[in-house]
């Protein structure tokens, strides 16, 4: 039953995003996002076919593209469907149905660690945050790695709990000789031919060269007419041969692999780890850092080993090779997602992989960022930032929560471990080596979760106290009230949340930085424009450009009304005395003005 009503309860969520999406309006970076997409799909044509890739510069690359890939194709198939839907509200169908496959991946894990109530209630705590609710609907980047990341912890744990199915014990000893003879040589092989592609690339552009020049190789050899062409068609011409060759290679001898293991039960469950393989590469295909996931998982298989060490009197000797042998597998498989999913790594995946993890630790953002009253450059924030704003975008019920779910933190080991891994020790990190933030925390979405399973220990303590079911289900309740309220009152702006220990936020700290907003504008103009008015926008000018009447055109020579957002009072340093005939605002808060220019 409890399943059921698990399933009823996403699908009524499922349902309820399809009606609301369209009033969430596109944000700042997706137009760049789904520019570096397209230059991504269209890499796979051109790396098969003249062994390059399309860069889109501005640091996109190093993000991996793996995500708005997924994003852009389904919502391409959904827009063919139905073309009368904006295309970007079909990717934003798309983050929210991620966010929830993420919720699901949070339920799923903390069960593990509390009881039912518990369990859903701390769900319930996370989903309805209003910080998470908002960004879930237009957050290309951010939610959808969060959720990403769960699902990878979820798989993963789910993979190490099926790994008995695995036995080393069922191959004879000169199978399993043979079986890690020729893994060994697959290793070595494929990730050779991958690892060294700008070396093979080099080898044949230096081979054809020094044909070209009259030398004798294995080139002119070949090539009788290679002093009658330019060199560069045939560097083209071998290094895109050398890509299929790799390719089928890396196919056959999978497959061989594959099938000289055919003895072994556990591939005849592939579910349990392919899964969690896919999901890891393609967490790390859309963020650098997703490989935590892993280390977490690695974690859990070993503490797991341990426990069944302390609970027999005996262990056989072949589970720890079957526990190293089965991460292997999941590293290896993980692996090649990332690199199948990111063709940005392709023709030098070390050094690309290190550019990104660089760039990404230290982001080049060259905005102002608003704190506390104050502006502060990106790189120069004071230590106070993320903790302060993660106290007050929080619903109130959570940090309480928090503090007495420490009290019983110590009495679960992998819980222990896992908030430790994944929130304190990069909250430390963040904070004190100054990284570079801005737009408040969504940067770090990712590490949040164990905030609220330490909160569902303080649930479960809590409920512990409490002897009725009724004054139980009161207490969840009223715990979940604040999200639920403000969720209704911001819609559709949640994400600028911020809770009553501070009142009102405006001109202290970031309100709508992603100019959502700008929808509602563009659609009050819609309806009050006279037909080929003139209309000015402030940055981010393709938002408003999206949603207004064709007849509207946006100019910057003597417009009939300006739409700006309120971001750095940027709404009162231009056309300050025209009148403001509409403002965008949710309590209290104003994120955009329309002007009418006299």
């Amino acid at each position: 039953m409890n399943k059921i009503i698990k399933l009823i309860f996403f699908i009524t969520l499922a349902i309820l995003g399809v009606f609301i999406t369209s009033q969430y309006s596109e944000s700042w970076d997706e137009l760049q996002f789904y520019k570096y997409a397209n230059h991504a799909l269209e890499s796979y044509s051109t790396w098969p076919q003249r062994g390059e890739i399309i860069v889109t510069g501005n640091t996109y690359d190093n993000y991996g593209p793996a995500f708005v890939i997924f994003t852009s194709l389904t919502a391409r198939a959904l827009h063919i469907i139905n073309p009368n839907g904006l295309i970007s509200d079909y990717r934003h169908l798309v983050y929210f149905f991620t966010f929830l496959a993420g919720v699901w991946a949070f339920h799923d894990i903390a069960k593990r660690w509390m009881n039912q109530l518990a369990a859903c209630t701390a769900t319930l705590l996370f989903l309805t945050q209003p910080l998470f609710w908002g960004h879930a609907f237009f957050s290309p980047k951010d939610i959808p790695f969060m959720s990403l990341f769960l699902l990878s912890l979820s798989f993963g744990f789910r993979m190490v709990d099926s790994a008995p199915h695995f036995s080393w014990d069922s191959l004879s000893p000169s199978a399993r000789k043979s079986l890690t003879g020729l893994s060994a040589l697959w290793l070595v092989s494929v990730f050779s031919l991958f690892l060294l592609t700008d070396t093979f690339h080099t080898l044949i552009e230096t081979l054809v060269r020094a044909a070209a020049s009259g030398e004798t190789n294995i080139i002119s050899l070949i090539a009788s007419d290679i002093q009658k062409v330019k060199p560069e068609i045939y560097i083209q011409k071998y290094f895109t041969l050398f890509l299929w060759l790799r390719s089928t290679f890396f196919l056959l001898s999978s497959f061989l692999l594959l099938l000289s293991a055919r003895r072994s039960s556990f591939f005849l469950h592939p579910s349990s780890f392919i899964l969690a393989s896919l999901f890891l590469g393609i967490t790390t295909s859309t963020r650098i850092l997703g490989p935590l996931a892993g280390v977490i998982v690695v974690y859990y298989a070993f503490r797991k080993l341990t426990q069944q060490k302390d609970t027999q009197s005996s262990i056989t000797n072949h589970q720890l090779p079957n526990t190293i042998l089965l991460l292997t597998i999941y590293a290896i498989l993980s692996i090649i997602a990332m690199y199948v999913t990111w063709p940005y790594l392709w023709p030098n995946p070390p050094a690309r992989l290190l550019e990104s993890l660089q760039v990404m630790s230290q982001y080049p953002w060259k905005g102002q960022v608003l704190f506390n009253g104050q502006y502060y450059s990106s790189t120069n924030l004071p230590l106070s930032y993320i903790p302060v704003l993660l106290a007050i975008q929080f619903t109130e019920p959570v940090w309480p929560l928090f503090v007495i779910g420490l009290m019983k933190l110590h009495k679960n080991n992998m819980a222990l471990v896992s908030t430790l891994l994944w929130f304190v020790l990069p909250l430390m990190a963040l904070i004190f080596t100054h990284a570079p933030l801005y737009d408040n925390t969504r940067q770090i979405f990712f590490i949040l979760p164990p905030v609220f399973f330490v909160a569902g220990l303080g649930v479960e303590t809590v409920l512990g106290w409490l002897n009725q079911q009724k004054v139980k289900v009161g207490f969840a309740v009223f715990i979940l009230l604040p999200g639920l309220i403000a969720g209704v009152a911001l819609h559709p702006y949640q994400y600028v949340y911020y809770n009553h220990l501070i009142g009102n936020p405006s001109g202290r700290f970031e309100l709508d930085y992603w100019a959502a907003s700008y929808r509602e504008a563009a659609n009050w103009l819609n309806e009050n424009a006279p037909a080929n008015a003139k209309i000015a926008v402030g940055a981010p000018q393709h938002i408003a450009e999206l949603y207004l009447r064709s007849d509207l055109k946006i100019t910057d020579a003597e417009p009939d009304y300006v739409i700006f957002s309120t971001r750095y009072n940027t709404h009162e340093k231009f056309f300050a005395d025209d009148e403001i005939v509409y403002q965008v605002e949710r309590g209290g808060m104003i994120f955009a003005v329309v002007r009418k220019i006299k």
